[in-house]
């Protein structure tokens, strides 16, 4: 059996699966505070504690970089280590992958019901699947497939330079090369990015900051969840919020085209994170294919892609068993 986990700064969830019945129908599952748990192993020790289920491998898809073997989590004091998790939980063997690569690992056995479809579009058998994934950072991936099986390739392409599309956008990257040298997409297509995007038009009095919504912003750690809720429940004095998720979903749509372009997904494009589920309304806008397909001579392919929102709520998790069941396979 597996112990599968998607492992965030904020949430850690895990999951046991046997191969028989495959990565879409866990044997148990629970979720955890990160923060209250000292390390990994200490989580993993308190959910197997009340199981009698013999574990003898283990998958976890993990919010950080993984190098040899190894992980520091994002907004969290942990280092987990694949060989130091394999000898104290008395494992055969522990994967570690990026979350994203989980998610990416997981995309081949999502279902209808786990999708709000965009573009229906035509998927061509086999074309490769592209992934853009805006959450606190923007995480990018493509999926090819090879025979029966499916390889998810890693990218940083969230960190390439960022193009703005019209005169609004340019305005933003002067406005941010200000603050530093670089201006990637995730500076402006992430949960890291929404309040640049907000802090530029409320700074060129693009339009007015309500009080009450400033004194909100002011004290807050994060800002991005009092942005978007505001813009999608239409508080009042809101166009500041409405203009600035606009702004993000043009930018999310043009920047998925360009991935689907580099790489050619006529198998499908795919938005996960966090972020695209709570910003439907303005991904389902008749401008979304326009935008996403405004690439001159490539116009008429991209818009033949079908393009989807992964609503599924536990995508990484499912990604992470799908990995390790399969491991042992590739």
């Amino acid at each position: 059996m597996l112990l599968a986990g998607d492992v965030g700064g904020t949430k850690t969830s895990l999951g046991i699966y046997s191969r028989e019945d495959g990565p879409r129908k866990p044997l148990a599952t629970a979720t955890f505070a990160s923060g209250a748990y000292v390390s990994l192993e200490a989580l993993v020790h308190k959910f197997l504690s009340g199981l009698d289920l013999p574990v003898t491998e283990a998958s976890f898809g993990v919010a950080g970089p993984v190098m040899n073997g190894t992980a520091k989590i994002t907004n969290l004091p942990w280092e987990v280590d694949g060989h130091r998790l394999a000898t104290e939980l008395h494992l055969e063997t522990v994967a570690l992958l990026n979350d994203l690569e989980a998610i990416a690992n997981g995309v081949p056995h999502l279902q209808a019901v786990d999708l709000h479809t965009v573009n229906e579009g035509r998927a061509i058998e086999g074309g490769a699947i592209g992934l853009v994934a805006p959450g606190t950072g923007l995480g990018e991936a493509y999926i090819t497939r090879e025979g029966s099986r499916y390889r998810v390739h890693p990218s940083e392409g969230g960190h390439t330079d960022f193009a703005p599309l019209d005169d609004l956008q340019i305005g933003l990257l002067r406005y941010l090369h200000t603050q530093g040298e670089h201006v990637s997409y995730e500076r402006v297509c992430s949960g890291l990015g929404i309040p640049n995007i907000y802090a530029y038009l409320r700074d060129t009095h693009f339009a007015p900051e309500p009080a009450w919504l400033g004194q909100r912003i002011a004290g807050v750690a994060d800002p991005t969840p009092v942005i978007v809720t505001c813009a999608s429940d239409g508080s009042d004095g809101a166009d500041l919020c409405i203009a600035t998720v606009e702004m993000f979903a043009r930018i999310l749509t043009a920047e998925a085209g360009n991935l689907a372009l580099k790489v050619l997904a006529v198998g499908g494009m795919y938005l996960g994170g966090g972020i695209p589920p709570r910003i439907l309304p303005f991904l389902k806008s008749a401008r979304f294919m326009e935008l996403f397909s405004a690439k001159g001579r490539f116009a008429g392919m991209l818009r033949s892609i079908p393009v989807h929102v992964i609503m599924h709520p536990q995508a990484a998790l499912l990604g992470a068993a799908t990995y390790g069941l399969e491991r042992h396979e590739r």
